[in-house]
């Protein structure tokens, strides 16, 4: 592509402005892609934070609910492989927008949904396009960035999710609480319409990478270390997912706190998630392995201490902030799936999404059958604490064969 060959070039120091030029440029292309993520992470992480309003108004309980959540995240799964496979031969430019404008209606009916059933089929719908969005978005961040810097590009078009939790999830739910929860869905359509525009006027007009087919992106299917940096994500990933499905009905429930305070708990949260997410990615630029390895533990010894916070509302905020910094693992290890990917990198880049949401989608069914047991709220702590010592031993595991590789 273009426009990423010219923005790695070096510059000579008389090229100031062309230099001033360029890095502007980069910068708006980095905004339009992480406004994108910006509106997933929105819808992703709001219908969590409204599973106690829409639960109400389609007539059903908290635990099936849940099922809505876990609706998107298969459609997440299913779509991120179809897609960058089918769409191996579009531009990525052209991609994204496509993307976004399929994830805008499909969450628009998702406001619109008159029934229980008909909300899970929108929510299918709405996933579809988000992990072929993250992935390509993730590999044209890259595309622009110095080689030692590709975590952190990548963790850029992350913070547009990370942001979300912040800002997004907290106005969706306090909209959701003050107009109705449908309208949580409705703001998320019109960020995907800003968002195809961002793109459309900012992103590099790319052409097809020569050579690119959905038998080539296949190949990736081959690597065994591929297949063990997807587990990591898929178990390891879901601690988070079983304690923020249901830190909302936590807080009111447990904590005892009104629902005006919820929001905020939420953006707590989100701090920690950008915060992680930041300071994951520069340590993956420079210990790559290590940092994923580290971020495990760290994320199980978070959940592990959420039973025991849950009671007050201080205790509570501080570690929902520690579990949000767990959300850095999603740029360590889609960086790693560039670099054990091959040429298959628009598929292995989406499959990291496949794998996130399989964790969302396993995180929340989990914990939703402890509540149902009778283990109470807090018991997600520990559903989390499992999961997450899982996906750590998956990475033990990915370790080693690495280094019997490169052994031979």
């Amino acid at each position: 592509m273009t426009c990423a060959t010219e923005t790695r070039s070096p510059l000579p120091a008389a090229s100031r402005q062309a230099g001033e030029t360029r890095q502007h440029h980069a910068g708006l292309v980095m905004l339009a892609l992480a406004m994108g993520g910006f509106a997933i992470g929105t819808t992703e992480f709001a219908v969590m934070s409204l599973v106690p309003y829409f639960s109400v108004g389609l007539g059903i309980d908290e635990p099936t609910a849940g099922h809505v959540i876990s609706a998107y995240a298969l459609g997440v799964v299913v779509g991120a492989p179809v897609i960058a496979v089918l769409a191996a031969k579009i531009a990525r430019r052209t991609l994204l927008i496509g993307l976004m404008a399929v994830f805008g209606v499909a969450n628009l009916l998702s406001a619109l949904a008159p029934s229980y059933e008909w909300m899970l089929v929108f929510r299918f719908l709405s996933g579809l396009p988000h992990g072929a969005y993250f992935g390509v978005a993730a590999l044209v961040a890259a595309s622009i960035a110095p080689p030692n810097r590709r975590a952190q590009a990548v963790a850029r078009v992350m913070l547009g999710l990370t942001v979300a939790t912040i800002v997004g999830v907290p106005l969706a739910n306090g909209i959701g609480q003050v107009l109705g929860w449908r309208w949580g869905f409705g703001i998320v359509a019109l960020l995907a319409l800003l968002t195809m525009a961002l793109i459309f006027a900012y992103a590099p007009r790319d052409r097809v990478v020569p050579g690119a087919s959905p038998l080539r992106e296949l190949s990736a299917l081959r690597s065994r270390q591929v297949w063990l940096t997807l587990a990591i994500g898929a178990i390891g990933f879901g601690g988070m997912f079983a304690v923020y499905t249901y830190l909302a009905s936590t807080l009111m429930e447990v904590t005892r706190v009104s629902p005006a305070l919820v929001p905020l708990v939420l953006g707590i949260f989100g701090l920690g998630l950008t915060a992680g997410t930041l300071a994951g990615a520069w340590a993956a630029d420079r210990a790559l392995m290590p940092s994923i390895g580290g971020m495990l533990l760290w994320t199980a010894a978070a959940l592990a201490l959420f039973p025991l916070a849950a009671g007050n509302i201080w205790t509570i905020s501080i570690v929902v902030f520690l579990i949000g910094t767990s959300g850095g693992l999603g740029a360590m290890l889609q960086t790693r799936l560039m670099d054990v990917a091959g040429e298959a990198q628009t598929l292995a880049a989406a499959l990291n999404h496949s794998a996130f949401n399989t964790a969302n989608a396993l995180g929340p069914w989990l914990g939703g059958l402890a509540i149902a047991a009778g283990y109470g709220w807090t018991s997600t702590g520990w559903v989390g604490t499992g999961l997450a010592l899982a996906g750590f031993l998956i990475w033990v595991v990915a370790l080693l064969d690495q280094r019997a590789r490169a052994a031979r």
